[in-house]
């Protein structure tokens, strides 16, 4: 260890520039307060980043789309004059074995006239899904910038928000009481055969399901899963995806103009060994190089794991919460490609001209496909047949590519964070994605040939560049054990450590993960709540 250093004083230090440290940040600074985000990477984001890995070709080398950031947010920092532009993107496909497909569009009726293309008794259904998924959308979203109650407390805050709750709850009529109790707990596949009877309409809707997560399509509580990727919006249009115009840095990068314009700085290449405690309470961190910078408040970015058993001696923490920390699950399950193309591959089954591939295209056409890919995953193997969500953002931002060139994103489930067989190594990682890239080629004859560049990434890797345990996307699975007043640990859910100064804003809190913000911004408004800043 290097001699210790001594800094300014700092009101907050937030460990970790990820998109939910940069947003608990801004409205901390916002709020007048003295703010210092600390990364340990050269550069800030997290898993929001845009990279150049290879000559002048953009990646999103993580995250790759944007629905879930919250339109309150981009309000209230004003993220659009700092440069965020979020692009539409039209509808997506899941093409099939047989040569066919399934198009999605963004238009409600061409999209029933292509699922009655597979069931006409699907058309008529998918009027009715959607509507019973928006209720469940419409009943959960406004928990989302909430602080979730306490059910064991009596505080007057708390019994307020457990009656809200209720009365949201009870508002949703008898019949739509008892679907979200069993919604909340079902298997993806289960809520799917009450609506559709076409294999390929319910694989193309169960991808959602399983997506980050250390699920399968039959698992109970992949339902929600499910649920969680439909609630963002784009242009106020509910459950629509987009594209972040520059890749997805371009979200942290107009977080943090955002941040500097509020006074609040940024300090990269500064990786925290340790938050300080003394006196039972927060001091400050350390850095890795031994430099100590002093704040009366720290706030993490970083998983729950990460926080409490890597950042924080176990003597400043009650051995039941250490233990229960120690217990949730943070499950390493998907990989990613980030591949350059030198021309648009082409994609036989989908119709020449058509919007659809302009989406996320995928190439997983049973539920049972999907299954036998997270089999391979529980037997400690990358799927021999992965589900793949792939999209070539370049069609419609190209920004990110030099002229005539293309860039695909590609998201892969299933793959282990620890092989049956052993570590992971150059040639293990080099097979998991030639068995990616032959699955594509197996529906594109000319995709092999325009691969100039693949970045391939396990969830070892990600864990280890990102700073994400297992590589979880979620920083913790989202199942109703560990939702709402569960998130990460009951009893702390409300963002505050059992540490006094001490607070968690990374997706490991409610609402949970994806590039929300939600985490960061209900974290900066318990900590101004504390301080008796709050509006």
């Amino acid at each position: 260890m290097g001699s210790i250093q001594k800094s300014r004083r700092h009101d907050v230090i937030i460990v970790g520039a990820g998109h939910n440290g940069l947003v608990a940040g801004c409205y901390l600074a916002r709020a007048g307060l003295d703010v210092l985000v600390l990364e340990r990477n050269s550069y800030i984001g997290g898993a929001a980043v845009s990279r150049k890995l290879y000559q002048d070709f953009t990646y999103s080398n993580c995250s790759y789309v944007c629905s879930l950031l919250r339109p309150e947010i981009i309000r209230t920092l004003e993220l659009p004059r700092h440069g965020l532009q979020i692009i539409p993107y039209e509808g997506g496909c899941t093409m099939m074995r047989d040569g066919g497909h399934l198009a999605l569009y963004d238009n409600h009726d061409a999209l029933r006239r292509e699922i009655a293309r597979h069931s006409a008794r699907d058309a008529e259904a998918y009027d009715r899904y959607a509507h019973d998924v928006m209720v469940q959308c419409r009943f959960i979203k406004p928990l989302l910038m909430r602080e979730p109650p306490d059910p064991t407390s009596f505080k007057p805050r708390d019994i307020a928000e457990l009656l809200y709750l209720g009365k949201r709850f009870h508002g949703l009529g008898e019949e739509r009481m008892y679907d979200t109790l069993r919604f909340w707990t079902m298997s993806a596949a289960d809520f799917l055969d009450e609506y559709f009877e076409s294999a390929i309409v319910k694989a193309h809707f169960a991808g959602s399901s399983i997506i980050g997560t250390a699920l399968g399509p039959r698992s109970p509580g992949s339902a929600y899963v499910l649920l969680h990727h439909y609630m963002g919006e784009v242009d106020n249009t509910v459950g629509a995806w987009g594209f972040a115009r520059g890749g997805m840095g371009a979200i942290t990068k107009a977080l943090g103009a955002s941040l500097q314009a509020s006074g609040g700085a940024v300090r990269s290449a500064a990786p925290v060994r340790e938050i300080l405690v003394r006196g039972g309470r927060a001091v400050g961190v350390a850095l890795d190089d031994g430099e100590e910078i002093h704040a009366a408040i720290v706030v993490s970015n970083l998983d729950v794991r990460r926080t409490f058993l890597e950042t924080m001696q176990a003597r400043h923490l009650p051995d039941e919460f250490v233990e229960q920390v120690r217990n949730f699950k943070i499950r390493g399950s998907s990989g990613k490609l980030n591949i350059a193309l030198d021309g648009m591959p082409d994609f036989p089954a989908i119709p020449a001209g058509s919007p659809t591939i302009r989406g996320d295209l995928h190439v997983t056409d049973t539920i049972e496909m999907m299954e036998r890919a997270y089999d391979d995953w529980k037997e400690g193997r990358w799927s021999r047949a992965p589900y793949i969500d792939m999209l070539i953002p370049s069609q419609i931002d190209p920004t990110l590519v030099p002229h005539g060139k293309h860039y695909m994103s590609v998201f892969v489930q299933y793959c282990p964070y620890r092989l049956a067989d052993g570590d992971w190594t150059a040639e293990k990682r080099q097979a998991f994605g030639a068995t990616v890239i032959d699955t594509i080629a197996a529906h594109s004859p000319n995709f092999k040939d325009l691969i100039l560049h693949a970045e391939i990434r396990t969830p070892w890797d990600i864990e280890n560049e990102v700073g994400l345990t297992e590589g979880n996307i979620f920083q913790g699975e989202l199942t109703l054990d560990q939702l709402l007043f569960n998130r990460p640990i009951p009893g702390y859910a409300q963002y505050r450590a059992p540490v006094r100064g001490v607070y968690m804003c990374g997706s490991s809190t409610h609402p949970g993960g994806g590039v929300m913000g939600a985490p960061g911004a209900n974290a900066a408004r318990a900590v101004l709540r504390d301080l008796g800043k709050e509006n």
